[in-house]
């Protein structure tokens, strides 16, 4: 049984005081149900990690940074790496979110490159994939979402594999107030969970948690987490606000 994960991606928001005020809302709103039901993640600018992370060093809540660089040091100004990450207290990191890919222009192999460095530095890799509005519209969405799953783990190791988490996001669903239906999302995740039994075994494509994100608000987790593949939710806009990110940590589980 995959326990479900929720993770919030704050983006380019929130500030040193909101950050950890955030934090400690959500804390104590979900304490009940965050560890032992249901994995929690937030995912803060890289500005703030440090001090979210000493916010909720008594949680059982984990800190993720929006990214990561494939190098462990060197002349490579503005970027951050997984030891760096883990010295302030990252659990996880982000790893080809679609605002990544289309806005900063970053290619599947570098992606690829992100995700065994994480891998590799002992910080557990979110790895997004997802279509945009176009691909949908011309039934590219199997082509596209398999492309960027094999071409971003290639050459990882199985064991490397295990340490990773999938989340599904359909772009044309990040910030439109769209969302995919359970069932669109399901069968994405169930093409994405059968493409990984292919490239390794099923056993090991069963234990992967695989997350929808797009637009989730809390009065769609009921029925996207009702779905068999669909494990968890990694959450934009909602994850802002204390009470509907409580919300969706408790519908999740």
């Amino acid at each position: 049984m995959r326990k479900p994960f929720v993770a919030g991606n704050w983006k380019m928001n929130t500030d040193s005081h909101t950050s950890v005020e955030l934090v400690k809302s959500i804390a104590s709103g979900s304490l009940e149900v965050t560890g032992h039901s249901v994995d929690v993640a937030v995912i803060p600018p890289f500005v703030y990690l440090q001090v979210v992370a000493g916010a909720l060093s008594s949680s059982s809540i984990a800190v993720g940074a929006q990214d990561i660089y494939y190098e462990r040091q060197g002349a490579f100004t503005g970027e951050i790496s997984a030891s760096m990450l883990k010295d302030i207290g990252c659990t996880y990191a982000l790893c080809g979110h679609s605002e990544r890919r289309h806005i900063i222009g970053e290619t599947d192999e570098l992606i690829n490159k992100k995700v065994a460095a994480a891998v590799s530095g002992g910080v557990l890799p979110i790895l997004c994939v997802g279509e945009l509005i176009e691909e949908r519209q011309a039934d590219k969405t199997t082509e596209v979402v398999s492309r960027q799953v094999k071409s971003c783990l290639a050459g990882l190791s199985a064991a490397k594999v295990s340490a990773v988490t999938l989340a599904y996001e359909p772009v044309w669903a990040i910030g439109t107030g769209l969302t995919a239906t359970p069932q669109q999302a399901q069968e994405v995740h169930t093409l994405i969970r059968d493409l990984l039994g292919q490239m390794y075994e099923e056993s090991l494509a069963e234990e992967i948690r695989i997350l929808y994100g797009g637009s989730v608000k809390p009065n769609s987790v009921t029925d996207l987490m009702s779905r068999q593949d669909v494990d968890g939710l990694l959450v934009g806009g909602a994850s802002l606000n204390a009470d509907d990110f409580i919300a969706i940590i408790r519908a999740a589980v």
